[in-house]
């Protein structure tokens, strides 16, 4: 049997499959995020500890743990994790959505096309290097102290091996390693003013990277055996779906929203805000654009109407309502793609004393599948070439929509199975002895065709939508 562990925003996910490929067991634990100041966000990592220790004990209740061969680890992306001289946390844990290195960020693509064309991407807020010299302007007494930088699943992997590594596609989010040639490159090192010592070694996904020590095994109830380097989340979600060829790629609806695509090789596109990333087998690589307010502008809807989500969907879907006047933008803590902004913030538009619930939960899942629409149109500027587009994360149980980004794209959105399971099943199969063989292409059971009177509907209302951001921000 082979383990994988997601830490993500909102829970600690893990799920074991066989030798077979076979799902076995899944739990998961959930998480909060905090937000001390504006465009600020995030994480206690001993919150995680505790959220992983409930997750393995359901684990542990439904299967025999000692049965685990290797473990494989996976994440979201660009936390800023810092450790003194004595391995002991500096400070919470800066997420991937937070917006307060705004000048640092600018600072460093003030640099010019060097910078990015070492990176092969433009210096953003949600990045690691960003947040770390915003530390250095902001808590020099904390900046003072850094020992060790780590990502979120690597700190994981500390508490669990003692060993500090990482993997290329997560390293990639950093902004110090060179995608090109999947090593931290000295040159962006210097620039941005840190210390070589102070970062992991970086391995390809499928690598051990050290043993479950007696300690952690004892405390965590895990057996001693390897953990392999690992992934980002988004590269370990399309091993999930079995995308890892080029042209494949994959749309995500989890807190955020990803558009995925595995490129022949490494691509850039800073200028539109595309992500040009390794992915999690060795010699490939992927491009992203990324939405920061996904299915979280629902649960945000949700919460302000005091309405649960589930019955905000099973409303619109009992009023028949397919069109609304009603516009939404989805940036609720800034945006990524293609706008870089993280000043940028939600908005609705065209309300009226006749706008219902129901108008108001269709625009938002209109906004965000207009925020893939940009993401799309960034990745072909890039190269890219869609084809079918599988699905995944929390959003995607929703076949509505589903059914509203396929219009919107004007392109084919498939669902699978494993599209609930996500980067914890890719963090699994890279934790099975090699071979591409174990990254399968889940079964499609349904599949969602564009409408064109929907499309034409969508076409229009999306220039309404990308007029009002050039308007407002």
């Amino acid at each position: 049997m082979y383990f994988g562990i997601d830490i993500g925003t909102s829970s600690i996910k893990a799920v074991v499959i066989s030798d077979e490929n076979e799902i076995l067991a899944v739990a998961d634990s959930p998480l909060k995020v905090s937000h001390p100041d504006k465009n600020f966000s995030e994480q206690n990592p001993t919150d995680w500890l505790k959220a992983l220790r409930k997750t393995i004990s359901v684990i542990h209740s439904k299967l025999n743990l000692q049965q685990i061969k290797r473990i494989g680890l996976t994440g979201q992306m660009h936390g800023a994790i810092c450790l003194d001289k004595n391995s002991k946390l500096i400070r919470p844990c800066i997420l991937w959505n937070d917006g307060r290195a705004i000048k640092e960020s600018n600072d460093l693509n003030s640099l010019g096309d060097r910078f990015t064309k070492l990176s092969g991407n433009i210096a953003m807020p949600g990045f690691t290097a960003p947040k770390i010299l915003w530390m250095k302007n902001n808590e020099p007494d904390n900046f003072s102290r850094i020992d060790k930088v780590l990502l979120p699943k690597d700190y994981l992997r500390y508490v669990l091996t003692s060993e500090f590594a990482t993997d290329s596609s997560d390293a990639s989010g950093t902004l110090w390693l060179n995608p090109e040639t999947r090593k931290w490159d000295n040159e962006l090192i210097k620039i941005t003013g840190i210390n070589e010592s102070w970062l992991p070694e970086v391995f390809e996904g499928p690598d051990e990277t050290g043993m479950v020590s007696s300690s952690a095994s004892k405390e965590f109830g895990l057996p001693r055996v390897p953990i392999v380097a690992g992934g980002g989340d988004n590269a370990c979600a399309s091993l999930a779906l079995g995308i890892y060829r080029p042209r494949e790629s994959f749309i995500s609806l989890g807190t955020s929203g990803v558009l995925f695509y595995v490129s022949e090789e490494h691509q850039s596109n800073p200028d539109k805000t595309v992500h040009a990333f390794t992915h999690a087998l060795p010699n490939t690589w992927h491009q992203m654009t990324v939405t920061l307010s996904a299915a979280e502008s629902l649960s945000w809807l949700s919460r302000v109407l005091s309405v649960k989500i589930d019955d905000l969907l099973k409303n619109l879907l009992s009023s028949k309502k397919r069109n609304t006047e009603v516009i939404f933008l989805p940036y609720l803590d800034g945006e990524r793609s293609p706008h870089n902004d993280p000043n940028a913030r939600g908005l609705f538009l065209n309300l009226s004393s006749s706008t219902v619930q129901e108008d108001l939960t269709l625009a938002v899942l209109e906004g965000v599948a207009y925020s893939f629409n940009d993401g799309k149109d960034a990745l072909q500027e890039s190269g890219a070439s869609f084809k079918e587009i599988l699905s995944i994360g929390g959003g995607s149980k929703s076949e509505m929509w589903l059914q509203i980004i396929s219009d919107s794209l004007n392109s084919v959105i498939q669902k699978s199975d494993s599209s609930l399971i996500g980067p914890s099943l890719g963090a699994a199969r890279l934790a099975m002895p090699f071979s591409e063989s174990n990254f399968i292409s889940e079964p499609v059971n349904k599949v969602f065709e564009p409408e064109q009177e929907q499309h034409s509907y969508h076409a229009d209302k999306l220039s309404k939508f990308r007029e009002a951001y050039k308007n407002n921000f």
